[in-house]
């Protein structure tokens, strides 16, 4: 780690860490490791955070606690805001004159030519880890870092000169970024999080700061099947070198998909890589996708071909992913408690194929389900068990196509969409959890509300 680097961005700054979760824990400590006489603040809406965590007597540290925590962020020099905290509300010409930075851009000012850094509205953790996971087979000097709850900055002293960094970023992970990964994958863009966002296009120009700024030496590894991606692609410049991928059309740089086979294209010279026939656990269409991106990027890394290819066939894959969950009374039940949109939701259905029961809904952040509705009325699914105020606007829009009644059943709980689906679902065929929304209005997160759907089904 350059530490000149570090000061130059800390150093005799008056410092504001904004939130005070896992990640502003771990920002704190690492910054009170390096400047230990330096004073800090603290902001956060917990009342009585002060008294939750173990700090030293005249720590050089003052905390701004409560309701107001946001009202005096134009006192600090710098404010390493954690990506849990939105400031959609706050004026923009106010927010301007603001110096706000993350844990994700320090770490990135201070690692950057070691990162290789994955987002993209879906399949970011999955990736994240296959790659990871292809890294390790080649050698054992690799972190993973970032979204799935390993903040970059607890890893620090495990890293040296030739440490590759995988590191999984969400968008509020990256909206206050002035720095990008060595390597940059973006693997789609869907809606997603517009109740953090004033706009889709601000959530999407957030996901396309891990390219923006990049350098000339260095890699944007990112889909061509995207519309949405190609447009921004279009109307912006981004100086770094384009690596693709693509199940529709050959690429110029990258891999794409052509008669089960996926090709590697070098710079024009052209081969085939891997038969997408062979076995691994990886399913669907998007999971193509995610193997296509990790193959850009071991290669690049260069890691040997034999080495990518064992790796793709036995990486088992992510809990609440398309998790196989059992098979009771002879239904098979799977959590894809993860799909929190609906192009998730449709890419699990294709993948399993024998689905003849679906449970949808939960959190309703506004996102569009025409495209949804329109998919489940030829998916061959038989029963739509819906639930929370999302479902119940995805059973309207699919009222509104007419689908035959007695495939909808409305649940009141959680539990009674349970009860229903193992009522309802035949044997031998799937029931499938892939809410295409939100978890938090029944649950902590995504990971809470699949746990208790394998409780359930159990």
């Amino acid at each position: 780690m350059n530490i000149k680097v570090l000061q130059d961005l800390i150093l005799n700054k008056k410092v504001l860490i904004l939130g005070f979760g896992k990640e502003g824990q771990a920002s704190y400590k690492f910054l009170r490791k390096h400047f230990t006489k330096q004073e800090f603040y603290i902001a956060d809406k917990d009342t009585a955070l002060a008294a939750k965590y173990t700090f030293q007597p005249n720590e050089n540290l003052q905390f701004i606690l409560g309701e107001a925590y946001l009202d005096s962020l134009c006192d600090f020099d710098l404010i390493i805001k954690s990506p849990g905290i939105s400031l959609k509300n706050l004026d923009d010409l106010y927010l301007k004159k603001l110096h706000i930075s993350s844990q994700t851009d320090l770490f990135l000012h201070l690692y950057s030519s070691q990162i290789i850094g994955i987002t993209g509205t879906k399949g970011k953790s999955t990736t994240s880890n296959l790659i990871y996971y292809i890294l390790k087979l080649h050698t054992d000097n690799v972190l993973l870092v970032g979204n799935m709850g390993f903040p970059p900055f607890d890893q620090a002293d495990a890293i040296d000169e030739n440490t590759f960094i995988v590191f999984e970023m969400s968008s509020h992970q990256l909206e206050n970024c002035t720095k990008a990964p060595h390597y940059s994958v973006l693997l789609n863009l869907f809606q997603e999080h517009l109740d953090h966002y004033q706009t889709y296009k601000d959530y999407q120009l957030a996901k396309f700061n891990i390219a923006k700024y990049q350098n000339p030496d260095d890699y944007f590894i990112c889909i061509a099947d995207n519309e949405e991606i190609n447009t921004i692609l279009g109307e912006l410049e981004f100086p770094s070198k384009l690596i693709q991928f693509s199940l529709l059309n050959e690429v110029s740089n990258g891999c794409f998909l052509k008669d089960d086979i996926i090709y590697f294209n070098d710079d024009g010279h052209i081969f085939p890589y891997y038969n997408t026939n062979l076995p691994r656990y990886l399913k669907g269409e998007h999971n193509l996708l995610n193997i296509m991106a990790a193959i850009n990027v071991c290669k690049l890394t260069g890691v040997q071909d034999e080495l990518i290819i064992d790796g793709i066939g036995s990486f088992k894959g992510l809990e609440h992913r398309m998790e196989y969950a059992g098979t009771y009374k002879g239904i098979q039940y799977y959590n894809d408690s993860i799909s929190t949109i609906p192009e998730a939701c449709i890419a699990a259905v294709k993948a399993l194929k024998n689905v003849d029961t679906l449970i949808l809904g939960g959190f309703d952040r506004g996102i569009d389900y025409k495209k949804l509705a329109q998919f489940l009325k030829v998916s061959g699914v038989g029963n739509l068990i819906f639930i929370g105020n999302a479902g119940e606007r995805i059973l309207a829009e699919i009222k509104l196509l007419g689908i035959i009644n007695n495939q909808c059943f409305k649940a009141e709980s959680f539990e009674q969409a349970i009860e229903i689906a193992k009522e309802k679902t035949r044997k031998g065929y799937i029931c499938l959890l892939s809410p295409a929304a939100a978890s938090y209005d029944l649950f902590k997160n995504f990971e809470e509300r699949g746990k208790r759907f394998k409780e359930l089904v159990k």
